[in-house]
Formats: structure tokens, sequence, C-alpha cells
């Protein structure tokens, strides 16, 4: 057997332990009536959905060299799992039967998942630009593309998460107006979203207007998906995990 047909048998083999964790995401999540979402189940949706797409990506050829990140994106969704059991919900979400809630909930679950891809592949990016100035660093990364086009790769995932970014806040307004009357309920949760949006869509324009690349790019995309992070990950972790609520 050559090396490709065990590349496409092991890639195939990877989709057995994610099939394993939708199982056990749909025991955890659908019960009952509701949805139990905690931040166990938050996060252990958003690296099953990381996982997945990135996971889809191995059958386009021009995103083949980026299967390096497979395995850490694999060992991280094995332990998100056990999220769900380490910190159960505790109470399941309300309105859930509304049509907007949904579609607001499948879009922010995507556009998070996307832009940890972009995170993680910034990140990858910043080690390949290490290793331009120290050859002898692993030997893993020496199949990767150039730099620059990472970096148009980036940009592409950036786009795709920004949109859909746009569409989770866009459609949480409607949600809002539906539920509450008004368009934005301040939180904290809803301040961080429009910060993350607007140095995501910074980020864009300086590409598009000012040609920003290279560690300019990344540190505008981590500090983005850090921002996004703290958007709803971190407020749920307080209110649940602090603060009990």
């Amino acid at each position: 057997m050559n090396a490709t047909m065990i590349a496409k048998w092991e890639h195939l083999a990877m989709l057995a332990p994610l099939i394993l964790h939708s199982y056990i995401l749909y025991q955890s999540i659908f019960i009952d009536a509701g949805l139990s979402f905690g931040v166990g189940n938050a996060i252990s949706s958003i690296v099953w959905l990381t996982a997945l797409i990135y996971w889809f990506s191995g059958f386009f050829s021009q995103l083949k060299e980026l299967q390096n990140l497979i395995a850490p994106i694999a060992i991280v969704a094995a332990i998100a799992v056990l999220l769900p059991l380490m910190l159960p919900s505790l109470r399941p979400l309300e309105n859930t039967e509304l049509p907007a809630f949904k579609a607001h909930l499948l879009v922010a679950l995507l556009a998070y998942s996307l832009l940890t891809i972009a995170a993680l592949h910034a990140i990858l990016m910043t080690i390949v630009e290490y290793r331009l100035h120290h050859p002898t660093l692993s030997p893993v990364l020496m199949n990767l593309p150039p730099l620059l086009v990472m970096e148009k790769i980036l940009f592409r995932i950036i786009w795709s998460g920004f949109m859909l970014l746009t569409l989770t806040l866009l459609s949480g307004i409607i949600f809002s107006q539906e539920l509450f009357g008004q368009s934005v309920t301040f939180s904290h949760k809803t301040l961080f979203g429009f910060i993350s949006w607007g140095v995501f869509a910074a980020l864009l324009i300086g590409r598009q207007f000012y040609g920003w690349r290279g560690r300019t790019a990344i540190r505008w995309t981590l500090t983005g998906f850090t921002i996004l992070l703290l958007a709803y990950i971190g407020s749920k972790f307080v209110l649940e995990i602090i603060l009990d609520r």
C-alpha cells in the first residue's frame, strides 16, 4: 500500500471519533424538549465542529498540506468530549423553540468554529515564520506551503468567519427584537461580540486598503479571536462556574 492510500485511510479513520463525539454531544445537549447548552457543551460543540470542518478540508487538494493541525485538533476534541461531564449545564436554555434562536445558535457555532481555525492557522504561520530563521525546527512542518500561500488561505477563512459572525450578530438582534421587543440587550456577551466584529472588520479593511500582512495580520487575528472567546465562552464561564447562575 503506497503512502497516498495510507494517508487516505488515516483520514477516513479520523471520522470515527468525530461520529462518537457527535453522538455524545447529541445525548448531552438534546434533553426532553429543551437544549442543555452550558459552558461544557458549548466548548465541546465548537471543538467538534472545528474538527469536522478541518476534517472536510482534507478532501480539497489546495488545503491538504494544512492537515498538520489535525493531530492537535483531534487531541483537543478528545478532551472536549469530557467537558459536558466535568462542566454540566445547570439549566436548559430558554426559548429554544423560536426559529430565530435556532438560526442564531447554528450560525454562531459556525462562526466560532471558522474563526477558531483562523486562530490556529495564524499560530501555525507564526511557527512557520520562526522556522525560516531556525531551520532545525521539527520536520513535521517541512511540507507546509509557502508563507504567502498560507496567508491567502488565512484571509479566506477570516472572510468566511467574519460573514458568519456578522450573521450571528444580526440574527441575535432579530432574536432580541422577537423576544424582548428591543434590538439589542446590553450585556458583556453583546459588548465583546461587537468589539470582536470590529477587530476583524478593521483587519479586513487594513488588508484591503493598506496591505496588512505577516505579524500584523496574525496579531489582529489572535486579538479578535481572544475577544470573541470572552464574548460567549468567557461570559458563560463566569455566569455558570464562578457566579453559579
